[in-house]
């Protein structure tokens, strides 16, 4: 298990308002785009129960262009 496993839906959510960003819009099915109006980024967050697999967290911080490192911090 790498050290981004084990994030749940909302824990991500909590972390990525700190930020900056906002619910936008719903997508298709239980997706969810949320955008940072200070840096115009995109991202596509599922909203699934459990935990989020790892590749997709970090699919998830690169459309953000967030460090991994820099989100483990602000665990």
């Amino acid at each position: 298990m790498g050290r981004l496993s084990g994030f749940r839906y909302r824990e991500i959510i909590r972390i990525l308002k700190r930020f900056g960003f906002e619910f936008h819009r719903q997508a298709s099915g239980s997706h969810e785009i949320w955008y940072n109006p200070n840096t115009n980024r995109y991202t596509t967050i599922p909203n699934h129960s459990g935990d989020m697999p790892e590749g997709t967290l970090r699919a998830i911080l690169n459309q953000a262009d967030i460090d991994p490192e820099e989100f483990i911090k602000s665990k």
